[in-house]
């Protein structure tokens, strides 16, 4: 810990997960003086593993705040949002446009924001404990680091939450999960991409709710026929029919999600076997066109508190939201906004606190709200 008179010490700061929630707050806390670590799980980044989001005001701010507006206007912009039919036609269209951002470039533009050095690859953290003097991680390999601060930005599967919300880690399954697919535009028939290109598509039905709209390219290409489609199918499923269906595909069964080329060639017929037979035939068409479909389960979370001793939850890992809120990201995007701007004005015990008076209510409302909207889903609950 640093300090300069008159202003708030400077923080050694650990950021446990390297997605974006975890990147929102290193690359605002580096650029505030902090020094921080960023301490990611995987072997090789997270690069290539998003699919579309749909931009929010929280999303612009913090791109604003360090320096990069351009990544804002790197998206593509639904003209129109339209609902389908089973047969595939047109029964509802809105013509508010929306602009939908790439998950990829945007993971890119916030790792650029970050010090080389200090992102840690293969970083795996068993556990966190924070006392009102310090925060200690330990790590695979009976390694242990002491620090300032400890942002749990790890997911639904924070580790870091154990240390803030003891014995109330657990999410909530929501009863269905979403299978996703991202292609490029060029792979959709002819036919369905008349329909779906350069709109929001949806469709409901007895066992689907479907949604889809076009996402920048890889590396935020914008122009025509270098996008990609981005297909969110929800789809009941109970948790021993989840766990089955993991262990079906090689992964242990409490597993929750499954990555792009995880899910058999079998299972991946089926997928598509359904989509003939639920869905319009444009969408349909879209899931056809994906070799890879990947998949999330949904869950609920909210924790009694997000800071205990020098402990703090930020993103999923402190509260999650359904995704059909589309603010998952924007309100990570907040969090990290309000922890970096609370940690400039107060000395860290009150900023924590004020902290978590501020998000937690905010996170509480947010997942309210997402419940509410799947409660219109004829398969949710």
């Amino acid at each position: 810990m640093t300090t300069t008179p008159g202003t708030p010490p400077r923080l050694d700061i650990a950021v446990v997960g390297g997605s974006i929630g975890g990147l929102f707050a290193a690359s605002l806390l580096s650029r505030a003086g902090h020094r921080v670590t960023v301490l990611e799980r995987s072997e090789h980044g997270l690069a290539r593993r998003g699919a579309g989001l749909v931009a929010q005001q929280e999303l612009f701010e913090l791109l604003h705040l360090i320096g990069r507006d351009d990544a804002g206007r790197i998206g593509v912009v639904a003209h129109e949002r339209i609902t389908l039919n089973r047969e595939g036609g047109v029964v509802h269209r809105d013509p508010t446009p929306q602009t939908q951002l790439s998950w990829d470039h945007l993971y890119e533009v916030l790792r650029a924001a970050v010090p080389r050095d200090a992102y840690r690859l293969a970083s795996r953290v068993r556990s966190v404990h924070g006392t009102e003097q310090q925060a200690v991680i330990e790590l695979e390999g009976d390694r242990r680091e002491a620090f300032d601060l400890v942002i749990g930005a790890d997911g639904l599967g924070s580790v870091a939450r154990e240390a803030v919300a003891p014995g109330r880690t657990a999410n909530s399954p929501a009863g269905y999960v979403t299978w996703r697919g991202l292609v490029p535009e060029s792979a959709l028939p002819a036919a369905a991409g008349s329909v779906l290109l350069e709109r929001f598509g949806f469709f409901t039905g007895p066992r689907s709710h479907l949604l889809g709209y076009l996402v920048p390219g890889p590396a935020g290409e914008i122009t025509r026929g270098d996008r990609r489609y981005n297909w969110v199918w929800y789809r009941p499923m109970a948790p021993d029919a989840l766990a089955a269906l993991m262990e079906s595909a090689g992964r242990p069964p409490t597993d929750v999600s499954l990555a792009p080329g995880q899910l058999p060639s079998p299972l991946r017929d089926d997928l598509v076997s359904a989509a003939t037979r639920e869905l319009p035939p444009p969408f349909a068409d879209a899931v056809a066109a994906e070799p890879r479909p990947f998949l999330q389960a949904i869950f609920d979370y909210v924790p009694p508190r997000l800071t205990q001793g020098r402990v703090v939850l930020l993103g999923d890992a402190a509260v999650v939201v359904r995704p059909h809120t589309a603010m998952g990201a924007a309100k990570a995007a907040g969090d990290a906004m309000a922890l970096s701007a609370l940690l400039d004005a107060l000395p860290l015990g009150r900023a924590l606190a004020r902290y978590d008076a501020e998000r937690l209510p905010v996170g509480r409302a947010i997942s309210d709200y997402g419940r509410r909207l799947a409660a219109s889903l004829p398969f949710a609950h």
